[in-house]
């Protein structure tokens, strides 16, 4: 049974998946109305939508061939019956990917998070610290984007929000050198401490081998750190979320995905194509700019959202 939060976030889930959903749902609603027996003929034309939803190739075969075998079974005998198979297609799939942050109490724990920018990288992190605050989890902030002026300043509001300490150097400063300070005021505190780091284009080199360093850093001070490598990802680039997702997964190993600005695209299908294709845990889902509005991923949640 749904609390009033839950109820309150999946009425906000739903209405940011309202693009996604008239991109997907309505389109096959139109396409298969007053159809008796879905029939072979409008595979093709389903395909279309599929595809067209970033839903991506694998889950687009895969589904096809399973409606063909319906279909020749007079299984798929009305549209709620190929709806049905989408959901629980859909559910199979998000369900493996379905694995919450597990933080242990009372040690020191530490995330990491990556992403080019302008993914929603510094504001997750701040939604993810007015959780853990609500929670009652000590923590602290550590600013290793030190390229650009903009992204310390904002960790130091969300810092000021949520009453966590924030670990800074100047601008321009050596990342490592803010991490190396920071593990060690974590380890002192036993609090969780959450890592902002720079973003430039996913294409350069020089940004992955600065992650790199960042964790080797990090696990040489701190065994086993960094416990979470987050990666963030904005659901409105399509296709090239999962681009993004494939590189810095090969470069550092990623761990876990948050996936927001889920409101703002009819592109929401990606989360299939993530699940699938990378089968990596997704942590956390946005869907505004709510400090609510960043929550634990649930695939049975997502699917009943999406079809609304």
């Amino acid at each position: 049974m749904k609390n009033n939060d839950d109820k309150d976030f999946f009425a906000r889930l739903k209405e940011g998946l309202s693009k996604t959903r008239k991109g997907l749902v309505k389109n096959l609603d139109e396409m298969v109305s007053g159809e008796k027996i879905i029939s072979r003929d409008i595979f093709e034309d389903i395909e279309e939508v599929l595809i067209g939803a970033d839903l991506g190739p694998a889950f687009t075969s895969d589904l096809i061939e399973e409606m063909k075998f319906r279909a020749k079974r007079k299984e798929l005998d009305s549209p709620d019956a190929l709806k049905k198979l989408m959901k629980d297609h859909m559910t199979k799939i998000l369900r493996t990917c379905e694995s919450p942050l597990r933080i242990p109490k009372g040690e020191s724990y530490t995330i990491m998070v990556v992403g080019v920018n302008g993914t929603g990288k510094t504001t997750t992190i701040g939604k993810m610290a007015s959780r853990f605050k609500r929670n009652g989890i000590p923590m602290l902030l550590v600013a290793a984007d030190t390229f650009r002026a903009a992204a310390i300043e904002q960790l130091g509001i969300w810092a000021e929000r949520t009453g966590a300490p924030l670990v800074k150097q100047k601008m321009g400063a050596d990342p490592s050198a803010v991490v190396f300070d920071a593990i060690h005021a974590a380890t002192a505190r036993k609090a969780v401490m959450i890592v902002d780091t720079a973003g430039r284009l996913h294409t350069k080199t020089d940004l992955m081998d600065e992650l790199k360093k960042i964790k080797r850093i990090m696990g040489r001070e701190l065994p086993g750190a960094p416990h979470e490598t987050l990666l963030v990802l904005d659901a409105t680039t399509g296709q090239n979320a999962v681009v993004q997702a494939q590189m810095f997964h090969k470069e550092i190993g990623i761990t876990g995905i948050a996936l927001t600005k889920l409101d703002g695209t009819a592109r929401g299908g990606i989360i299939i194509r993530i699940a699938q294709e990378m089968g990596i845990p997704i942590r956390y889902i946005g869907v505004g700019e709510g400090l609510d509005d960043l929550r634990r991923f649930k695939s049975e949640e997502f699917v009943d959202a999406l079809f609304g």
